[in-house]
């Protein structure tokens, strides 16, 4: 039977969305006016909802019920790898654009809170649903589109014509904002970042508003909402965990394994010890946000073994430190090695049982400020910021 008789489709997911609080009830006219086919490519590769992990392709052409229930999914639609190098039917090593999945993008709709003749500035187009949904409620002459990729860019023109609306989309570097149409009402980005650029700040009108999804660079994200003082100066709280493509000119290279060791072979010159911390409790997306508040300068990789164990590996991005903590199923005790300047495992552990004396608070207790001094994380109050440690 054909997916299109089974639930599928626009009022299959709008239900779904009302169900979760995502969708409200004035976005609503708006969900069924751009519908989302009209902005997804005829070869996607469906994500999951929990996770940033995608499936294998779907083809419009070999499977068109398939790509229906797809879009009609509230899944993220990876439909670009690698910047557009990857062109076979697998998977490519990294997604760099999507269609968001859907909860997300009227979540944060709802936190940009966008009225009527209110001029708003996105960052990263991608296939220009978001645009079409904004140009839709406040007007295309309202809004205005940054996106980096030039073939991106087109494909979303287009996709928004079909759908009758005319925002305007702009190729260009989306951390210059878009100073001729300055300033704007709400800002916001579906690209992350692990720094706000100021010039996003500056654009935005005193009592503005900018969402953006934030990151750290060992891991975990979530979504800032900043709203814009008379100073210049933006200040707000995180709203709900997110994991979007970063911001092309944000984005980090990691170096080498052999970076570290250099040639050695572990332990190297490592310091031995034990811990009694898993490193399977500081792999959560929430406990990565928070390892990487207080352990700057740092990521993390996992070397895994058929038995179930691995090794989880922290360095530092100078390529000075480096720590090895062993994993085993049923485990009470853990092997930790460490090299360096630095002893990470022992900024991890202590950046973990900072977060647990505190309750093990979620994003939503955590906020953001960024000022002429910088960028701070806070919980609960701008007046608690994170105690950081690192380079």
């Amino acid at each position: 039977m054909s997916t299109r008789t089974e639930g599928a489709g626009p009022s299959g997911l709008a239900s779904a969305l009302v169900e979760a609080g995502a969708l409200a009830s004035d976005w609503l006219p708006t969900f069924k006016a751009v519908p989302r086919e009209l902005f997804v490519p005829d070869r996607i590769w469906p994500g999951i909802a929990d996770g940033t992990e995608q499936t294998a392709l779907v083809d419009h052409a070999k499977d068109p019920d398939a790509w229906f229930k797809a879009v009609y999914s509230d899944i993220p639609l990876t439909t670009q790898w690698d910047d557009g190098r990857h062109t076979g039917d697998g998977l490519g090593a990294t997604p760099t654009s999507s269609s968001s999945m859907p909860r997300m993008v009227f979540s944060m709709l709802t936190d940009l809170d966008a009225r009527e003749g209110q001029h708003v500035l996105e960052i990263g187009t991608g296939t220009g649903w978001n645009a079409g949904l904004l140009a839709h409620r406040l007007g295309s002459a309202n809004v205005v589109s940054v996106e980096y990729d030039e073939d991106v860019a087109k494909g979303a023109g287009e996709n928004l014509r079909r759908a009758g609306l005319s925002p305007l989309v702009i190729v260009g570097d989306g951390r210059f904002g878009h100073p001729s149409g300055a300033p704007f009402d709400r800002v916001i980005a579906t690209c992350s970042v692990g720094e706000v650029p100021r010039t996003w700040i500056a654009q935005t009108r005193p009592g503005g508003v900018v969402v953006a999804p934030w990151g750290t660079d060992y891991g975990g994200e979530c979504i800032v909402r900043l709203v814009v003082g008379d100073d210049g100066t933006a200040n707000g709280p995180f709203t709900r965990s997110s994991a979007f493509m970063r911001l092309r000119q944000q984005r980090t290279e990691r170096p080498p394994f052999d970076a570290y060791l250099k040639g050695r072979e572990w332990p190297a010159d490592g310091a031995r010890s034990t811990t009694a911390l898993s490193p399977a409790d500081i792999g959560g997306w929430l406990a990565q946000f928070v390892i990487g508040l207080r352990v700057s300068g740092a990521f993390w990789r996992a070397e895994r073994y058929d038995d179930g164990s691995y090794t989880l590996w922290t360095y530092s991005t100078d390529t000075q430190s480096w720590a090895s903590a062993d994993y085993e199923p049923e485990a009470s005790e853990y092997v930790v090695v460490q090299s360096g300047p630095r002893k990470l495992w022992d900024e991890t552990e202590a950046a973990f049982r900072w977060w647990d004396q505190q309750g093990r608070p979620g994003f939503t207790r955590f906020g953001l400020t960024v000022d002429s001094d910088g960028e701070r994380v806070w919980l609960d109050s701008p007046d608690c910021p994170v105690p950081v440690r690192g380079a």
